[in-house]
């Protein structure tokens, strides 16, 4: 029986009444990412190891929710002794010494991490074509980017390699790639899931989550990635539910709101179809649609690129060339050293980033960039406290439309636009998932809903509901593509 596009869920019950050995399992998972290695879904493997742990367990079965189940680890999770670049040459050599907070967790719940998938550099791109290793491409086209900057993950597990993996969303790098990969992902609330271990982009933005076939899978791995971390200062100190325990309850009489300053008419035709489609289908399982304003909500990427690369710069300040990473051959002096490890190691995305936030963040600059980007990024916020009040959650398009051709889009300012309906939540520090909700021209498509803090359960819940009376998230490449 093959294990391409097997859910979490189901690998589990595979394994547990013995139709397949965690040998096997770790064998087979193998073989797929050879056979997809044209992807480039992945930088490092952890074969070795993997199928060692996968031995063990066959010798000695554990009773955990994710025992056995093969999990591909986004590349900016640290991993102790296995190689961590988060997608730059400037940590081309890098081997941590210690696990971050996430893969502790999930390993500590049973999962065999396969190996680290390829990004987006330092998480900076929405198209996965700013990686060091080279660009990842999307099972659902020769030419196709899978979205960023966790896409390596997401074509993983579009792929069918793996059934879940990790991502991290600081302006919608699970959603995006979630969308343009016809798979589901979610950004928990900021905080409920520790930041230890993850190399840093912009600190008060980036968050990480799970990418899955499912919901309902996203809420297995979401029962093991969150914990209160007191390593993490920003960890919250909330009751964590099981979020698989009421996410087959009924809708009926949700209110979702449309966002009144979304103006789809400058989308695809095609897109916006889907996207009404989609709300018809939340009509027929019994929610209703109310208009909500957010008035400031077209505020959020010029907010976003003010506010995320401001704390890039001051992040990316510690790869200097003497700590640890990339070193430049034979520096003159300190001056030197500094200049040609930075220009050698960081590519030209990240380049950008760093200066647009040195620029922001600098004396002349600070009050008319950065600090007023921060008072616009709390008026955001209360829009959507306002909105909560009137309605359950929010529902628009993940994205302006499907996966382009890689190369085709050359304008930074318009990759940065890739983000207009992801970025709001982040800024808010709110939750979202993105569902695969129907095709334009054979290319899936998402459905973004943002929920209010720490309502992760309904999202998941909402989420389940559609796909559980949907089969677009079943719809694989193999399947579809002729």
């Amino acid at each position: 029986m093959s294990i391409q596009y097997k859910t979490i869920k189901e690998l589990s019950l595979m394994l547990k009444s013995k139709q397949i050995s965690n040998s096997e399992l770790m064998v087979e998972t193998f073989d797929l990412v050879d056979k997809y290695k044209d992807l480039n879904a992945f930088i490092t493997l952890n074969k070795e190891n993997a199928l060692l742990k996968a031995k063990e367990l066959d010798d000695n079965p554990l009773d955990l929710s994710l025992s056995g189940i093969p999990i591909a680890q986004k590349d900016l999770f640290v991993t102790k002794g296995l190689r961590t670049t988060c997608g730059s040459n400037m940590l081309s050599n890098f081997i941590p010494p210690y696990s971050a907070t996430v893969i502790e967790n999930l390993e500590q719940a049973g999962c065999i991490s396969i190996g680290k998938t390829n990004m987006d550099e330092f998480a900076m791109g929405s198209s996965n074509e700013t990686s060091f290793y080279g660009n990842v491409y999307n099972p659902w086209g020769n030419d196709l980017v899978p979205g960023g900057s966790s896409g390596g993950s997401a074509a993983a597990v579009a792929a069918g390699i793996v059934s879940g993996a990790t991502g991290t969303d600081t302006g919608g790098s699970i959603r995006q790639p979630a969308s343009l990969c016809g798979i589901t992902g979610i950004k928990p609330t900021y905080g409920r899931i520790s930041r230890w271990g993850m190399i840093a982009f912009a600190s008060s933005l980036d968050q990480a989550g799970p990418i899955a076939r499912s919901a309902e899978d996203c809420a297995i791995l979401m029962n093991e990635m969150c914990s209160h971390d007191l390593k993490d200062t920003t960890s919250l100190d909330e009751d964590i539910p099981d979020f698989t325990a009421n996410i087959d309850a009924p809708i009926q009489g949700l209110r979702i709101g449309l966002v009144k300053e979304f103006d789809l008419s400058k989308l695809d035709s095609a897109v916006v179809k889907v996207f009404e489609d989609a709300k018809k289908h939340y009509e027929s399982l019994g929610a209703e649609f109310v208009e909500v304003s957010l008035p400031n909500i077209n505020l959020s990427v010029p907010t976003y690129y003010v506010v995320a690369p401001a704390e890039c710069s001051s992040n990316l300040s510690r790869f200097d060339g003497v700590r640890y990473g990339k070193r430049c051959d034979n520096p003159k002096d300190l001056e030197d050293l500094y200049i040609r490890s930075r220009s050698e190691g960081f590519g030209d995305e990240v380049k950008r980033r760093i200066l647009i936030g040195s620029y922001v963040l600098s004396a002349g600059f600070y009050d008319a960039y950065y600090k007023k980007a921060q008072q616009v990024r709390r008026l955001i916020k209360n829009d959507f406290d306002n909105a909560f009040d009137k309605v359950d959650l929010i529902m628009s398009p993940t994205t302006r439309g499907t996966a382009f051709e890689a190369g085709s889009m050359n304008d930074p300012i318009q990759m940065y636009l890739e983000d207009l309906f992801t970025v709001p939540a982040n800024l808010a520090g709110l939750p979202g998932i993105s569902i695969p909700s129907g095709f334009v021209d054979g290319k899936p498509l998402g459905l973004q809903l943002i929920g209010n803090s720490l309502q992760e359960s309904q999202l998941l819940n909402v989420a389940h509901n559609f796909q559980m009376t949907s089969d677009w998230h079943l719809k694989t490449p193999s399947s579809e593509i002729k």
